[in-house]
């Protein structure tokens, strides 16, 4: 399976061996990647359609197949139980979905800590399909002045990759509209 590399600027973590184990969970899972990451050092990836707890593995085979480090927001129930170190040691950051408030700031300061971060939210917050995304996502881009990339789950082709990248211009649903545009021709898992 070719394995595009990102340039550079895209933060790293894994070596030759974890790449292995993420292609060969690509290629059980019958999925293979579309495109490389633009090579730009800090920015949110939007991972859509998120249709399926399967598109946790797809993307952690993609994340190890890339050398990909990559940070994301995840409810704070998976990290509960013998699970909680794993979830921390992919990058995971729990969200207690009762008490969202200040996330925005939290995460948005974390990324502006760092002079190279990854930060992937999966914007419909849910597996179901839903008229509004959340928000969150957006907001974190804007305040830490970071570019927003989509990255895609195309089911019909069992592919995962990068869209165009979107710099946020204040107009949130001026760019969302525009991200959902992206996606609206991807299809979700049935």
């Amino acid at each position: 399976m070719p394995t595009p590399q990102s340039g550079p600027s895209v933060p790293r973590r894994g070596g030759p061996i974890r790449a292995w184990v993420g292609r060969m969970m690509l290629r059980l899972l019958g999925w293979r990647i579309d495109n490389a990451l633009p090579d730009i050092p800090k920015f949110v990836v939007t991972a859509a359609p998120h249709s399926s707890n399967w598109d946790f593995f797809v993307a952690i085979g993609l994340v190890f197949a890339i050398h990909l480090d990559v940070h994301f927001l995840a409810k704070a129930e998976v990290f509960k139980g013998p699970f909680g170190p794993l979830m921390r040691w992919l990058g995971g950051i729990p969200v207690v979905r009762s008490r969202p408030q200040g996330m925005v700031e939290e995460v948005a300061a974390l990324l502006s800590q760092h002079d190279r971060f990854v930060l992937a939210i999966a914007p419909e917050g849910t597996r179901t399909p839903v008229e509004r995304w959340k928000s969150g996502f957006y907001r974190i881009a804007l305040a830490a002045g970071v570019p927003i990339v989509p990255g895609y789950f195309d089911n019909g082709r069992k592919a995962i990759g990068f869209g165009p990248v979107l710099y946020p211009t204040g107009d949130a649903e001026g760019d969302i509209a525009s991200l959902r545009a992206f996606y609206a021709p991807i299809p979700r898992r049935t």
